[in-house]
């Protein structure tokens, strides 16, 4: 039986990386006059809020290093192009963030077992500051896209503008009453707080890398909103995952009522597939018949969560002729739109 290849190619691409060079020149900057006040000071909290900064900065330059390598297009050898650059760009974000919390706790556990005299009134001046330049550059990275990149940077920000508030209390505790304890203490809690993000951008940056589903996804609604139509008799070997945290795409055999059809079953489902769930990336493979082999059915990709109209694939690529009819037409349904 002769092979038909029906292949249609739009590439949506979402809008560019806010501008990161503003953000990266002011979090570097403030960074070296906040290392400089923490050790006049004496300041824990001033350091810890310095160290934040660093990672801040290393953050935002990694971060647009991982958007630019990301708008790199598709080559023979990176058909997918490179865009999963900044979920590795994120993954090296929050394991630098995880090295970061622990020289906290390790430096204020030493602070709390031998206090160190803190300088009050300068650590509010030097710490207000820093959190006037954080607000700053924490709304020009949530004014931007929210990819895993663009929010591990805004994570460094959002615990560099905790710390320094908790450098801001630290600082007035001390002014005021003169505990100097205050200072650790006041460090490890507002690591405890960035671990906690941490670990949870973590666990998505990871079920990205390991092609789950994405996690705003139910693969079974968009199984069944694709069976609606009365000429699309099942969907098998339905696989959903993230090329990045912005791109989504979607592979599927459709078992279809009558192979004249395919054309414009393409074409809704494409459709409807980018307007209702936001897959841009759509690879549909039609087919005709009524039972696949049984001998094939135990496909390792699928086998537990195959489970639609009783249709199944053939891993080896092999099937009977008599069993029924199998159009090898593979369909790339990509939705146009503009920048």
């Amino acid at each position: 039986m002769g092979a038909h290849h029906h292949h249609g190619h739009s590439h949506s691409h979402g809008g560019s990386q806010p501008s990161l060079l503003l953000p990266l020149l002011l979090i570097a900057g403030f960074a070296v006059v906040e290392a400089i006040g923490g050790w006049w000071t004496g300041s824990l909290a001033l350091l810890s809020d310095a160290g934040h900064m660093v990672s801040d900065a290393f953050a935002l330059g990694l971060a647009w290093l991982g958007s630019w390598i990301a708008r790199k297009p598709a080559t023979r050898k990176h058909n997918f192009g490179l865009v999963r650059a900044e979920v590795i760009v994120a993954l090296v974000n929050a394991l630098l963030m995880l090295a970061v919390i622990v020289g906290i706790v390790y430096e204020a556990v030493q602070r709390i077992a031998d206090p160190q005299p803190v300088q009050g009134a300068e650590v509010m001046l030097i710490a207000f500051i820093g959190m006037l330049v954080n607000i700053l550059v924490a709304w020009i990275l949530h004014s931007g896209h929210s990819s895993l990149n663009s929010r591990a940077a805004l994570l460094h920000v959002l615990g560099d503008l905790l710390g320094s508030v908790v450098a801001i209390i630290a600082g007035a505790v001390i002014y005021f009453t003169g505990w100097m304890p205050i200072d650790p203490i006041l460090s490890i809690f507002i690591s405890v707080l960035i671990l906690v993000s941490t670990l949870r951008l973590l666990g998505e940056v990871l079920h990205v890398l390991m092609e789950g589903v994405p996690l705003h996804l139910d693969a079974q609604a968009v199984e069944h909103a694709m069976t609606v139509s009365d000429k699309v008799r099942g969907v098998h070997h339905l696989h959903i995952w993230s090329l990045s945290s912005e791109k989504t795409a979607l592979s599927a055999h459709v078992v279809l009522e009558n192979m004249h059809d395919w054309h414009e079953v393409l074409n809704n489902l494409s459709h409807m597939l980018h307007e209702r769930f936001n897959i841009e990336h759509v690879t549909l493979q039609p087919e005709v018949g009524t039972a696949h082999s049984d001998a094939n059915a135990n496909c390792w990709l699928t086998s537990n969560t195959e489970h639609v109209h009783d249709h199944s694939h053939e891993c080896d690529g092999h099937h009977d002729d008599h069993d029924h009819e199998h159009h090898h037409d593979h369909s790339h349904a990509h939705d146009h739109h503009a920048h």
